[in-house]
């Protein structure tokens, strides 16, 4: 399944799910001092992308390395996204990043890496780079707006929940759940396609 600029970036933010994760973004920024939240976000978002540009850029070298074909990477990425999309759908997912004990400024975990920079996020940009990688330069612009939007939603993610309201929040997150099933099966038949008709 070949993409475009404009659908990866699409895939890139229902796979971010930036909206969905605004629940997750309150909790654990809510130990952090207002004046440093900024500053935080920022750092994290930065972080998370510069995870996923690494997995984009190397992500050829990586299937070589492991020996690793197309197919099978286009397949367990798909398999993953549906995983992601059934926790959308059926769960709103922030107990998996709650922090237990005192409050305390998060450094990488949980923000950046799982939150942002998780394994179907990596799957993905290392997917689009190996089916197609010729267009680099587009899927680093596609991730760099996805990840602009997400820091963005990051840093207003308490007026974002306060005027759209937690009921609203939690539509859009099952909404985007339900596309990002479909593509997830759209990835898993373009794998099986693959292999079944060119095997070797």
């Amino acid at each position: 399944m070949d993409h475009s600029f404009a659908s990866a970036l699409l895939l890139l933010l229902l796979v971010l799910d930036p909206l969905g994760s605004i629940p997750i973004f309150i909790s654990v920024l809510k130990g952090v001092a207002p004046e440093r939240r900024t500053r935080v976000a920022l750092r994290e978002a930065l972080i998370a992308f510069s995870v996923l540009a690494v997995f984009m850029v190397s992500g050829q070298h990586f299937l070589t390395l492991m020996r690793l074909s197309e197919r099978s990477l286009e397949v367990a990425g798909g398999v993953i996204l549906i995983i992601i999309a059934i926790r959308m759908i059926f769960s709103g997912g922030s107990e998996i990043y709650s922090q237990d004990g005192e409050p305390r400024e998060p450094f990488i975990f949980p923000l950046a890496v799982p939150l942002l920079a998780g394994p179907s996020a990596m799957a993905t940009v290392l997917l689009l780079a190996s089916r197609q990688p010729d267009r680099l330069l587009d899927w680093a612009g596609a991730l760099t707006a996805a990840m602009a939007i997400c820091a963005t939603v990051l840093l207003l993610a308490e007026r974002i929940r306060k005027l759209l309201g937690d009921s609203m929040v939690s539509a859009i997150e099952k909404l985007m759940g339900l596309v990002l099933t479909a593509v997830a099966v759209e990835m898993i038949l373009a794998g099986l396609k693959r292999y079944f008709l060119n095997p070797l």
